[in-house]
């Protein structure tokens, strides 16, 4: 889609999402959601009048359209970085990474997930849970399900799946907040990964990422467990061009692809030791005054199953460097400055 169409689109859906939120009653009333309600009924056994009910006082949101057609990820290197990358995130994640010093160590052993990676997804996601979202949960997956045609397939599988988990976890679906996407807790979750990957590893018997930071640190090992994380295998070095073969390269994609040694052949060349010759592809960013470059591993392409955005990869791999670097120097020795984290 290109940009004067992608606007164009978006104006004509806020204009159609302002004018039924005020003329509809609610989804209940169109017919693509009565039938998706039939589906649901059919499928999964859930009540129809339960569900017709919930439908009915549900209604468009705009925000939540005008959130998605506009994600931080549209901005540049240099301009996306500081957001996520800077004092206050890094001073978060060693007060966190402090108060919950065991539980890091035990989801480290469990499942062979570095403890700096599982700081710095929850410090980029909702500032160590502090932020974990504003938004109606069902509603907001409602209105992408329905009301935003480039991804509606996606969001509706997620709807599915929100409404199996309240039931499976006994949420109110009509209470819950998160993303205007529909993440969730801590370490915002969508519906389909709460499912597969959330944890009870505190052992309540519950799988509680709001509240239970013990539930959020697992589910996030989990998560990177499940998708190839290597336990203090590279994630990706800075490196300097001393050619021009390597661009050949950009265009396949971030998993690893080419040896190291055959990248540094061709002319880009690391500026930090890694060890062996391992498996490996390469990145370039914008920086405020030219191209910035990496070489990246597989642990940065297990980084992209959390978030497909190379720039995420990249803030929670620098910002987890930083935070560890801050440890090590003992640094943030007052926990309670900022409150719970």
């Amino acid at each position: 889609m290109n940009a004067g169409k992608g606007i164009g689109w978006l104006a004509l859906a806020l204009a159609c999402v302002s004018a039924g939120a005020a003329a509809a009653p609610g989804y209940g009333d169109r017919p693509e959601v009565r039938r998706y309600i039939d589906e649901l009924a059919r499928t999964h056994g859930f009540a129809r009048e339960r569900l017709q009910a919930l439908f009915s006082g549900l209604h468009p949101r705009a925000e939540v359209l005008r959130a998605i057609s506009a994600p931080a990820e549209r901005r540049p290197w240099h301009a996306y970085r500081p957001i996520f990358v800077n004092e206050a995130r890094i001073a978060g994640g060693v007060r966190f990474w402090r108060r919950h010093r065991a539980l890091l160590a035990r989801a480290e052993a469990r499942y062979g997930v570095d403890a700096r990676a599982i700081v710095a997804i929850i410090g980029v996601e909702t500032r160590y849970g502090r932020h974990t979202g504003r938004h109606p949960v069902l509603a907001s997956l409602a209105t992408l399900a329905f009301d935003y045609p480039p991804r509606a397939d996606f969001f509706r599988r997620e709807l599915t799946e929100y409404l199996l988990l309240s039931r499976e976890e006994g949420l109110d679906p009509r209470k819950v907040r998160g993303s205007y996407a529909g993440a969730m807790g801590k370490p915002q979750f969508i519906p389909s990964s709460y499912r597969r990957y959330a944890v009870d590893f505190d052992g309540d018997g519950r799988r509680d990422l709001w509240a239970s930071p013990a539930d959020a640190i697992g589910s996030v090992a989990n998560y990177l467990a499940r998708h190839g994380w290597r336990h203090g295998a590279p994630v990706a070095v800075r490196a300097r061009a001393t050619g021009e073969a390597w661009r050949a390269l950009l265009g396949r994609g971030l998993r690893p692809h080419t040896r190291l040694s055959a990248i540094r052949a061709r002319g880009l060349e690391p500026v930090a030791p890694v060890p062996g010759d391992p498996g490996a592809a390469v990145l370039e960013l914008e920086g405020p005054s030219g191209p910035l470059r990496w070489v990246v591993f597989a642990n940065f392409w297990t980084i992209t199953r959390y978030n497909r955005s190379p720039k995420y990869a990249m803030a929670v791999h620098e910002l987890s460097e930083a935070i560890e670097a801050r440890l090590a120097a003992g640094g943030e020795e007052d926990e309670d400055e900022d409150g719970p984290a």
